[in-house]
């Protein structure tokens, strides 16, 4: 039985196929990247780039070989996305929220709470605006592989309880440098401080910031457990990120490995999405055994309305595209 995250990655392969049908088809060739991300070895995420890595090789017959850099070791993900603009040999995750620096309307698929089932996201990922910010995003020099390498739902580790909107008043968060995430915080009354995630562990015990806000595997994963004791279960975003490769260098590959690059990265995604569901539901269990409370927020309304007027604040959309977006998860 396929799932809706299948279905979307099967027409979406042959819309990738559409938009890469132009470039020219040169012979096999050796070729070697690099897969950059910021996360540690231990979440799901780094295990879905080494299977991914491990299966382009299989499929290439050893004609692409990739290696995995964690934990930001080629630096952080805004600048390596900027090094893929400029044509580097590298694969490296991303937001959308980084991705709205080059095409301002992905930004929307990182808005707070806009998906409220993560396997809705499937319905945006086949969708043609979808397709549209591809070939946008085409058109700035990066080619995503795919945007459905699911890491979970963000929630929020601090310093105290957070059970309501006002708990956040005056709360220092870490958030990355990315305008959605900071406004995001800001509607709920917290003061967002942008630290690089490699920062953030020492940032949380050296009190430079009271809280944190990352999927729980990754909160687990970089033991941000060990100086926070608190967790909200806020699930204020959820988790897409995409994998993005040079434009320009994938056009230059022959076609049966841009079809092997496109294909793996689907369906690592799909696998990681069905790995995040497994972790999320352990994970609770490993950070209570170290201490940690995990607080339920019910009242999810309130946090919904609290951040409804951030969606107004991005006037470089496209009119009409948060209309469009809730169109396309409703299934009209």
């Amino acid at each position: 039985m396929k799932t809706p995250i299948r279905n979307s990655a099967l027409a979406l392969l042959g819309s990738m196929a559409l938009l890469l049908g132009s470039a020219a088809a040169p012979h096999a060739q050796q070729v070697t990247l690099r897969f950059a991300h910021n996360l540690s070895t231990t979440e799901p995420f780094h295990l879905a780039a080494e299977r991914f890595a491990e299966n382009v090789r299989k499929a290439s017959n050893g004609d692409i070989r990739v290696t995995v850099f964690p934990s930001e070791q080629l630096g952080p993900n805004k600048e390596i996305l900027q090094l893929v603009q400029q044509g580097a040999n590298v694969i490296t995750l991303t937001d959308p929220g980084y991705m709205a620096d080059f095409v301002p309307d992905f930004g929307i698929l990182a808005a707070p709470y806009l998906v409220a089932n993560p396997a809705d996201f499937a319905k945006v990922l086949a969708s043609p605006l979808y397709r549209e910010l591809v070939a946008k995003s085409r058109e700035r020099g990066l080619m995503p592989l795919a945007f459905n390498w699911y890491i979970g739902s963000r929630n929020v580790i601090s310093n105290r309880e957070i059970r309501t909107v006002e708990d956040f008043r005056g709360l220092s968060i870490r958030v990355p440098p990315i305008p959605m995430y900071q406004k995001t915080f800001e509607a709920l009354g917290a003061r967002p401080v942008t630290l690089q995630w490699a920062e953030v562990y020492t940032g949380l015990s050296q009190g430079v910031v009271d809280a944190a806000e990352a999927p729980l595997p990754t909160i687990f994963g970089t033991r941000l457990h060990e100086v926070r004791k608190n967790v909200a279960m806020t699930r204020h975003f959820a988790a897409f990120l995409g994998i993005i490769i040079n434009a320009n260098f994938l056009d230059k590959l022959p076609e049966a490995q841009r079809t092997i690059l496109l294909k793996e990265a689907q369906e690592s995604g799909e696998w990681l999405f069905k790995a995040t569901l497994e972790k999320e539901a352990t994970v609770v269990a490993d950070l209570q055994k170290n201490g940690v409370k995990i607080v339920e927020v019910t009242n999810v309304e309130d946090f919904q309305k609290a951040t409804a007027p951030v969606y107004a604040g991005f006037t470089n959309w496209t009119p009409g595209l948060l209309d469009r977006v809730r169109g396309i998860l409703k299934g009209s």
